[in-house]
């Protein structure tokens, strides 16, 4: 090794300088004999170059220089620019924390053993050192003993066009492979190569053909049939894709030491230090965000990715991001990122190869390498630049170099934290459906949704609900901090005139995201999110799929229930009377409660009407609750009426009425009724003619305070043929008051205890002389509320007659 080596070029300012750079440090390195360095001298000379250009935006001056007298010997890579002004950061920014400035300093504090900065009045330094592992000159390394005399040594040289095939074989490879070179010439290289032998992780011939330069073992195909063990040395010429060639340099096997590059004793491993900085406890997010961030800052790209395996399928989704990576979210097709692809690619225009993909990633140029375990492609490093042309395969060897070293810890960590995530997604989940279950309401449940994802997974939410007529709006907002929650609502379309999908969001600083909700093929709106971090891992990504499709479900479920409750309403109301009757000398007030929550009309009914010179009442109770229960009271009620104008009496009323319930055939769904006439009487009050079938008897307060029952029970109706039923009559004096209740009263429960136990209901109206028809009622209500501290199971309908005195 020779005492002190220095070899310097200058750039010019543009972005093509990093990619120059990085080919200039490689191809002195490899002079020296110091190749095991280049990958990490690489990736700080071209941060180090690129941070000159970007900030400094002047000429740039690179030099290597080798001191081997030193102990240990080191390697230092000094990067001058032309703005000695530029301040540059003292200590590394924190690693969640990286700037975009000085990021360059934390990578070198990061892969080299020193770096500093040298000013003067004309220029800034920026420097680094690696120091290399022995002190001493390496021996050459001692040469095989050939199996085959060096005499009988062939190289064959020959030359593929851009699509692999043959246009130039010399007469070595005649010699070594049969062939002739005219035989040969028109012929695909994968016909003569036994590149299937490789092995499943091998990457394709295709993409072996596109790398810039390799080296290995392989067999080729002998004229005669068999295999032919050799040693090939690949190179790739530059130029316009269609002119590139293809450099073939073959041996026989036994004679490979001829190409192969000899083994080197002072050589460690190249990207040790990224391997041990990524092999330190840390969660899956932060290790994925360095890696995204050194592919970034080695690769002078726009935005660096890394991309995951999807759970289900053969699917890669974002799973972190660095630079301007706003561009890509959630999951890609195959494409450039298949499955089996196991070689790193470079793609010099996007919108040639792959439109949708150049605009999700709003960039023309790309190079990936894919990540590999087990011969298993678990994902992709990617970089991308706005500009064609960036990238070189220079580049794609560091990012396979870079891949190969990170796999297996990325591999593990994932596999961990998919364990952590699964049950976090699955807890985080059931708590949402528990919250949302049960809720009717679409803008209760567009509030609760905004909530579940703020703060935990965005800074702010909007969601958006689209009704059965397809119309779109703007239902909820919420931010972290809800003092912006007005200037938010204001900033996003009320009324979006386009779909969705198609909507320009105003991004502001951040990222935003929409995600459609969707059930059962129909639309039912969107969940609009903003986050401060550039890409939404692959994770979160599905959580929110997940999310937005629970939510979907419970505003079908809320919808259906809305549209169900409206038809019922209005259903519901023709089972009730518009209005009570006015009559002359009597006082009127009903309590009507259904026991079915959100439900208008149950098992009960009542009806109070005109009929000539008289007026009608009717307080009935059918079997059991709900909309089957309303459906009897629609045909009783109106039934009652509708014998009433007829001039039936009460008890040809209750006679019919039977008759029809057991025409109708409905098992079991019978129906108790009280029915009575009211005709005034000249000096006050009214003539009351009643019959009850199967009904609570009516009780009658009287002014003294005594309390009676007026009517006997008789059979219920729907329950058996032939029944005669009869009336009974009596007088309702002035100050009097009639009380008709159903069984939702008098067996309010409390525990074994019921309301009307020892007389209770007529205890509680002994206590209302002298109180008007509607403070009877209240009182009565009142009672049954509070004899029990749970809600009452059953209907529950009173109905007080209150007589006047007779006007003067």
């Amino acid at each position: 090794m020779e005492t002190t080596r220095v070899s310097s070029t200058s750039f010019d300012g543009t972005p093509h300088a990093p990619a120059a750079a990085r080919r200039f440090v490689r191809q002195v390195l490899g002079e020296w004999s110091l190749s095991h360095l280049a990958e990490d001298a690489v990736l700080l000379t071209s941060e180090l170059v690129t941070n000159a250009v970007v900030h400094a935006g002047t000429g740039v001056e690179l030099t290597c220089r080798l001191d081997a007298e030193a102990v240990p010997p080191k390697l230092e890579i000094e990067v001058d620019d032309q703005q000695p002004g530029r301040t540059v950061l003292d200590v590394p920014p924190p690693a969640e924390e990286m700037a975009t400035s000085g990021r360059g300093l934390a990578l070198a504090g990061m892969l080299a053993d020193a770096w500093g900065v040298t000013y003067t009045r004309s220029a800034k330094r920026v420097w680094v050192r690696m120091e290399l592992a022995d002190a001493q000159e390496p021996c050459p390394p001692s040469i095989p003993a050939p199996r085959e005399p060096v005499d009988a040594l062939r190289v064959a040289v020959l030359v593929a066009d851009a699509g692999g095939r043959v246009i130039s074989w010399n007469a070595d490879a005649e010699a070594l492979l049969g062939w002739t070179a005219r035989q040969a010439a028109g012929r695909p290289l994968e016909d003569l190569v036994d590149w299937d032998g490789h092995g499943p992780d091998s990457p394709a011939l295709s993409d072996a053909l596109a790398l810039g330069r390799w080296r290995g073992e392989s067999r080729m195909r002998h004229r005669d049939g068999r295999l032919v063990p050799v040693y090939v040395s690949h190179l790739r010429t530059g130029g316009r894709p269609e002119h590139r060639r293809a450099i073939w340099m073959v041996v026989g096997g036994d004679h490979g030491f001829v190409l192969a590059s000899p083994p080197s004793p002072a050589r460690r491993e190249a990207g040790r230090r990224i391997k041990d900085l990524l092999d330190r406890d840390r969660p899956l997010a932060e290790l994925l965000d360095t890696i995204a961030r050194i592919v970034q800052l080695s690769s002078a790209g726009d935005a660096a990715y890394v991309l995951l395996r999807a759970d289900s399928g053969n699917r890669f989704g974002v799973a972190a991001g660095a630079g301007e990576a706003a561009g890509l979210v959630g999951v890609v097709a195959a494409g450039v990122f298949a499955p089996d692809r196991r070689a790193p690619a470079v793609v010099d225009d996007l919108l040639a190869a792959d439109v949708e993909l150049a605009q999700r990633l709003r960039a023309r140029s790309l190079a990936c390498a894919p990540l590999v375990v087990a011969g298993e492609v678990i994902g992709h490093l990617a970089v991308t630049a706005a500009e064609p042309g960036r990238f070189d395969q220079d580049l794609a060897a560091s990012l396979r170099h870079i891949a190969d070293q990170v796999a297996g810890t990325v591999q593990r960590e994932r596999l961990a934290e998919q364990d952590r995530a699964h049950r976090g997604r699955l807890s985080f989940l059931a708590e949402a459906g528990e919250l949302l279950a049960g809720v009717h309401d679409e803008e209760l449940l567009a509030a609760l949704a905004a909530q579940l994802v703020v703060p935990k997974i965005a800074t702010w939410a909007a969601v958006y609900l689209t009704d059965l007529a397809g119309m779109t709006r703007l239902a909820h907002v919420w931010h972290r901090e809800e003092r912006h929650n007005a200037e938010l609502r204001t900033s996003l379309p009320a009324l979006p005139r386009t779909p969705l999908s198609e909507v320009t969001w105003p991004v502001g600083r951040g990222n935003v995201l929409s995600f459609p909700l969707l059930t059962q093929g129909r639309a039912h709106g969107a969940l609009v999110i903003g986050r401060s971090e550039p890409t939404l891992p692959l994770e979160l990504a599905e959580l929110l799929a997940d999310l937005c499709r629970l939510i979907a479900l419970n505003l079908h479920t809320a919808m259906l229930y809305t549209r169900q409750a409206t038809t019922s309403k209005a259903l519901q109301r023709n089972l009730l009377p518009v209005r009570m009757a006015p009559m002359p000398g009597l006082e009127s007030a009903v309590v009507y409660e259904p026991a079915e929550e959100g439900a208008h009309v149950g098992g009960d009914f009542y009806d109070l009407f005109t009929v000539a010179d008289h007026w009608c009442f009717a307080l009935g109770d059918v079997c059991g609750s709900g909309p089957e229960a309303a459906a009897v009271t629609g045909l009783a009620r109106h039934a009652v009426r509708l014998l009433a104008k007829e001039n039936y009496t009460v008890a040809d009323i209750l006679d019919r009425l039977n008759r029809t319930l057991l025409e109708e055939d409905e098992e079991g769904r019978f129906l108790s009724l009280l029915c009575g006439e009211l005709t005034p009487l000249p000096r006050g009050g009214a003539r009351c003619t009643i019959a009850s079938a199967g009904h609570v008897p009516p009780l009658l307060l009287h002014t003294d305070g005594e309390v009676e029952q007026v009517a006997s029970p008789q059979l219920l109706l729907g329950v058996e043929h032939g029944v005669r039923f009869f009336v009974e009559s009596f007088e309702l004096a002035p100050e009097e008051v009639l009380l008709c209740v159903t069984d939702g009263v008098t067996e309010r429960r409390d525990g074994k205890r019921l309301l009307d136990d020892d007389d209770g209901l007529s205890r509680l109206l002994s206590g209302c002389t002298g109180l008007s028809a509607h403070a009877v009622a209240e009182r009565v209500r009142q009672a049954v509320h509070s004899f029990a501290g749970a809600p009452s199971r059953d209907d529950v309908a009173l109905l007080v007659l209150r007589a006047t005195p007779a006007l003067p």
